[in-house]
């Protein structure tokens, strides 16, 4: 009898298009109970790691419920193979718009996970930050805010 898990291939898929659809809901519910998800590319206020599915959940809908980004689509997605079967690396391009006045947004991201029975287990969330802030008029308030957090 076939498997029914995702592969890891196809959480790739889904988890991009919850980014498009801003679903915190399908997001969370690719991880694992007890999963991981680090941001190794640290932005100031923002946590480092969320740990668990609800975590992820809560993050997720309250970061999309602020945000002017809508994305329409993720592109040039480009599946790096790996040695182990578990894991997926991912680069993607998001393209967009920004609210109120729709001005086009970019940014760039790389995704490593690690896909057990169809469930992200752990996610290493590597984004443009500086692409991301800029676009969104917030890169001279982030670097101050990281300024002063080296100094304190």
């Amino acid at each position: 009898m076939p498997s029914t898990c995702l592969t890891p291939r196809e959480v790739l898929a889904r988890y991009h298009q919850a980014m498009i659809d801003r679903s915190a809901d399908d997001l969370a519910d690719l991880y694992a109970d007890d999963a991981a998800h680090a941001f190794p590319f640290r932005v100031p206020g923002a946590p480092e790691r969320l740990d668990g599915r609800e975590e992820v959940r809560a993050f997720y809908r309250a970061a999309w419920g602020d945000s002017p980004v809508r994305l329409t689509k993720i592109e040039d997605v480009v599946v790096h193979p790996a040695a182990d079967p578990e894991v997926i690396v991912g680069e993607w391009v998001g393209v967009g718009s920004l609210n109120p006045d729709g001005r086009p947004f970019r940014a760039t991201g790389l995704l490593l996970g690690r896909v057990r029975d169809g469930k992200i287990i752990d996610m290493r969330d590597y984004m443009d930050v500086f692409g991301t802030y800029g676009a969104l008029g917030r890169l001279r308030a982030m670097v101050a805010v990281f300024e002063e957090q080296q100094t304190s």
